[in-house]
């Protein structure tokens, strides 16, 4: 009887330690009179998705897509050394497949002269890749593998119609990080920069989406995980600090349209130089105060020159700038006004070296409309 009465009295003492040290379940007035002390730490409220946004899911579903689309390249380049011996030289950059069959965009810069290129795919198999056509201008290429199955591609989306606070998002292999996705928005449009060889490249895509070295030739993506710009370069020495640009893609469909048609790619060339004049500098000049694209300069055995645009006569000093005067002022083009100074190379990129261009010119006090045969551009100059 004793036993079985300590047996129980234990049992009984033993509960209440428990009931005393986990309090959680208990309502709190009851928790305060037994002295319990609230946890360091307490889980969510809600159990919903994961505690993922749908922002969140929204880059998971896109990074499950791209990811595998998305190549890394390698180029070898053979240099010679300072006592003329000969070394190869490896660099990497990314890229992405527009097809099934292996067809591959990335910046012309990650090819290069290459002599050999290599692809590695999101599964780490490897393929030899060829390059088919460059648009060094444009700092855009195509390269083809031959895969031995179908491999997931990316469609490509509308640069033109990209909005600045707009999500993009980034996917490459930033200083060999394969598979590396990083997120941002459209910081601004139409920004010109320069490449290392000098060259300017215009209407870029302006992103505050990471962009690294290894990044070149990645997809920037839109929240659609359509491919909207190439990533191409970054602002600043070493790596990124919130500045990244992208060529529109807009400017591959020409290169790509081209080869899919057996047609050698040239980019057309109008052969001009030109300022663009409207309100007061305008009116002071003595032309319509809308304005419009004044030539500066017609270059000789060019496009414009064979159509009779005409160029300054003399040269006026507004400000600390030489301004040519007397030559045509280009106030439409294809039926549309001239807004902005980036008007012919916006048309441009409508256009092929052979096709027919319209520009309407105000010369004389009077406008008249020329026909012009653009030239192809095999010296990469516009």
């Amino acid at each position: 009887m004793k036993l079985r009465t300590l047996f129980i009295a234990g049992l009984l003492a033993a509960g209440f330690v428990y009931l005393t040290s986990n309090t959680r379940w208990l309502p709190e007035s009851l928790r305060q009179r037994l002295g319990a002390t609230a946890p360091l730490w307490s889980g969510p409220s809600v159990a919903r998705s994961a505690g993922l946004s749908a922002d969140e899911v929204n880059n998971i579903d896109i990074y499950k897509s791209a990811n595998a689309a998305t190549v890394n390249i390698t180029s070898t380049v053979y240099r010679r050394g300072f006592f003329f011996d000969i070394y190869p030289v490896k660099e990497s950059g990314s890229g992405f497949l527009i097809n099934a069959d292996g067809l591959i965009v990335t910046n012309n810069h990650v090819v290069g002269g290459s002599a050999k290129l290599q692809v590695t795919l999101a599964d780490q198999k490897r393929y030899e890749a060829e390059t088919l056509v460059k648009d060094p201008a444009n700092d855009l290429a195509l390269i083809r593998i031959r895969p031995t199955k179908k491999l997931q591609h990316l469609n490509l989306g509308d640069s033109d119609k990209m909005q600045v606070g707009q999500k993009v998002l980034a996917i490459g292999n930033p200083f060999g990080f394969h598979g590396t996705l990083t997120t941002g928005i459209v910081s601004s449009l139409g920004r010109s920069i320069r490449d290392e060889t000098g060259r300017e490249l215009e209407g870029m895509i302006q992103t505050d989406s990471a962009i690294n070295p290894g990044n070149s030739g990645g997809p920037l993506l839109d929240s659609q995980g359509n491919v909207v710009g190439v990533n191409t370069a970054i602002y600043g020495p070493g790596g990124n600090i919130g500045i990244g640009f992208a060529m529109p893609i807009n400017r591959a469909k020409a290169m790509l349209t081209d080869y899919q048609a057996g047609r050698s790619f040239q980019r057309p060339r109008l052969g001009v130089s030109v300022i663009h004049v409207a309100g007061d500098l305008a009116t002071a000049l003595d032309l319509p105060a809308e304005g419009g694209l004044l030539v500066q300069e017609v270059v000789r055995g060019s496009a414009a020159e064979a159509a009779g645009i005409r160029g300054p006569r003399s040269v006026v000093v507004i400000g600390n700038n030489e301004v040519g005067i007397g030559g045509d002022l280009i106030t439409a083009i294809d039926g549309r006004p001239v807004e902005s100074g980036d008007a012919i190379r916006r048309a441009l990129e409508r256009k092929r070296a052979g096709d027919p261009l319209e520009l309407s010119i105000y010369r004389g006090r009077r406008t008249t409309k020329v026909r012009v045969q653009l030239g192809g551009a095999p010296d990469e100059r516009l």
